[in-house]
């Protein structure tokens, strides 16, 4: 009801359609992911959370807590995005962990329903290592919450087919041209733009790329990656071939044209 009107609003590329190649897979993703990988992520993560919490001295959850909400909020974007980008950044360059995530990059057409396309794995090691500081830190439920629906909207939002100018926001704010230039078939672009949100910590660590008003001529990645959901799912636990093996970087994002 939002993203489909407004990319046809505002497309960036008028002739995709909305039922485009692989919308059918990214809906089995956005149905059945969401729901169980927080579920499982939640039922991992309690224990954890638990261990650390009871080394926290009381005083500090309580002062956390106690905050404005609309400070927690802004304190929890800017925590959670600095572990997005560290195990982001991770998983682009170890090749195990970048079995995982290429299943992301494996989108070809970008649209909203393409911020759902992502592998269990990537997605619970990914909510780890940006949610336990939060969760142990007291952060009150309410600035949790709302927490929520801004990463929600805003990942949607950012692979959405759309042309949104940010102007000078666009060095703090992650915008649809800075993501979609993540996902860029195009040897420039390999391995930047790593933040989720604030755009201004690839700025801060050297990874930004955001040239002009341009965006990817393509997307998508070189690895044989299956196009149905349930071979998308055990691709990376499949043995490597010999020449796969063989590749001086595993991790780096590849067009199918460069293959």
């Amino acid at each position: 009801m939002i993203f489909v009107p407004l990319e046809r609003l505002f497309a960036l590329r008028e002739q995709q359609k909305i039922l485009r190649k692989g919308v059918f897979t990214d809906l089995i993703y956005a149905i059945f992911n969401g729901t169980a990988v927080d579920i499982l992520a939640g039922m991992l993560l309690a224990p954890v959370i638990g261990a650390l919490a009871v080394l926290m001295p009381p005083s500090l959850p309580s002062a956390v807590s106690s905050q404005a909400t609309w400070l927690q909020v802004l304190e929890i974007i800017v925590l959670t995005d600095l572990g997005v980008y560290a195990a982001h950044r991770a998983f682009h360059a170890i090749p195990v962990l970048w079995r995982f995530h290429s299943i992301h990059h494996s989108v070809e057409e970008m649209d909203w329903l393409a911020a759902f396309h992502s592998h269990p794995v990537d997605q619970m090691l990914t909510k780890a290592v940006a949610l336990l500081p939060v969760f142990f830190l007291g952060f009150s439920g309410a600035s949790i919450g709302i927490y929520f629906v801004i990463y929600a909207a805003h990942a949607m939002f950012i692979h959405a087919n759309v042309k949104i100018n940010f102007g000078p926001l666009k060095w703090l704010i992650a915008s649809p041209q800075f993501h979609h230039w993540h996902h860029a078939g195009e040897r420039a672009a390999y391995d930047k733009n790593f933040a989720g949100q604030l755009a201004i910590i690839d700025l801060i660590f050297g990874t930004f790329r955001v040239p002009g008003a341009t965006t990817p001529a393509k997307y998508g990645v070189d690895d044989p990656i299956p196009a149905n959901y349930f071979g998308q799912i055990g691709y990376p636990f499949l043995p490597r071939k010999g020449h796969d093996l063989g590749k001086a970087v595993v991790g780096t994002v590849k067009p199918a044209s460069e293959a």
